[in-house]
């Protein structure tokens, strides 16, 4: 059998997953049919939710009822269902039929989440994501750290966008630029990344990475004095923004900080990069839910362990999926779809030769595991 009717044998078994996936999927809407009458308010109340969590716990904070550490746990976590609202909403699964409710369910997810791109340019990126999963060019996944090796570098990377620009500016100038000449984007999507680089996060967003990266500077600053056995006497009208930069950082931005790691070290690291067959969603993913992800899975919810299950069958919200993912594992199971591959991590994302078995077709961008 050659390299193209392995491809075709692939694509054949992708179908195939879908299809069982998606009668997995028809058992959930079948029991419980008020979930799709009503996704529209359903998706509604949970943003109103979440967004009122955010609010009452910025507000007992500032009151001195509650603690920061509280703060920052509880609030990621309502953040995190906002995050799932939103790829929802990338997708159009609410108000997709009128859009300005579509537009300010995009806002409203968006306020609270200003450490990430606004979700109107995280659009283009995620479509793009479905359709080159895995490739040089999948720009969303390669963002949050997808295909590097594992180190400092990389743990740096993984919560933090704009720390993960500082390090990787010189790819970010020049991959756009490589990817051009050998064919794999095209004029008009280099142009569109150099867009996508300037506004992702105009102006809120890099206003809070400011504050963020100004916090850790005077903390890590104040560290060393320390241990110097001396002390920073730091100008009075910069101690004076602290009156709102503290409250802004405990409610919003460590959060988010908080919430963006745990969710971009699952992401990244149970998508595959770099060795798969272009369009061949069984090479794209694994599922990842060892028990002891569960704290990470906590703050991105159980993404690891249903995100999978989304590339083959996109139209579910991301309840369905999870009241779905018992006989959704099954058939993932089935097709030999992987399940907790850690070695992931030491081959810096890459498939890899752990089912030698399976056939490979022409390989897209780095072929050479790190």
């Amino acid at each position: 059998m050659d390299n193209s009717q392995n491809i075709d044998a692939m694509l054949k078994e992708d179908k195939q997953i879908q299809k069982e996936l998606l009668a997995a999927s028809d058992k959930v809407r079948q029991r419980h049919p008020w979930l799709v009458k009503h996704q529209n308010a359903i998706g509604m109340i949970i943003m109103l939710v979440s967004l009122a969590g955010v609010a009452l716990n910025a507000w007992l904070y500032i009151a001195d009822i509650m603690p920061a550490w509280a703060v920052i746990v509880l609030t990621a976590l309502w953040t995190s269902l906002l995050h799932e609202l939103e790829h929802d909403l990338i997708h159009s699964m609410y108000f997709r039929k009128n859009r300005f409710w579509l537009n300010v369910m995009m806002l409203g997810v968006y306020i609270a989440r200003p450490m990430t791109q606004n979700p109107w340019i995280r659009k283009h990126l995620h479509f793009r994501h479905h359709k080159m999963s895995g490739t040089a060019s999948d720009l969303e996944e390669r963002a949050i750290t997808n295909g590097e090796k594992w180190g400092i570098r990389r743990l740096l990377m993984t919560g933090d966008l704009i720390i993960g620009f500082y390090l990787r500016i010189r790819a970010h100038i020049m991959e756009p630029l490589r990817l051009y000449k050998e064919g794999e984007i095209t004029k008009e999507d280099l142009h569109n990344m150099r867009l996508i680089a300037v506004f992702s996060y105009l102006p809120y967003g890099i206003f809070c990475y400011l504050v963020w990266h100004a916090f850790l500077l005077i903390v890590i600053a104040n560290g060393v004095a320390a241990a110097m056995g001396t002390s920073i006497a730091w100008p009075a009208w910069l101690m004076e923004q602290q009156v709102w930069a503290m409250p802004l950082i405990v409610t919003l931005i460590a959060p988010n900080i908080l919430r963006m790691f745990c969710l971009h070290l699952i992401s990244s690291n149970m998508h595959y990069y770099g060795d798969v067959v272009k369009g061949v969603i069984q090479q794209q993913c694994q599922v990842l839910n060892k028990w002891y992800l569960a704290p990470f899975q906590l703050f991105c919810f159980n993404f690891g362990s249903t995100h999978a299950i989304h590339h083959f069958v996109v139209r579910d919200t991301f309840y369905i999926r999870q009241l779905a993912a018992k006989d959704s594992h099954e058939v993932l199971r089935a097709h030999g779809i992987r399940f907790n591959d850690m070695g992931t991590f030491l081959r810096a994302n890459r498939w890899g030769k752990v089912e030698a078995e399976r056939p490979v077709g022409p390989m897209i961008g780095e072929t050479k595991p790190a």
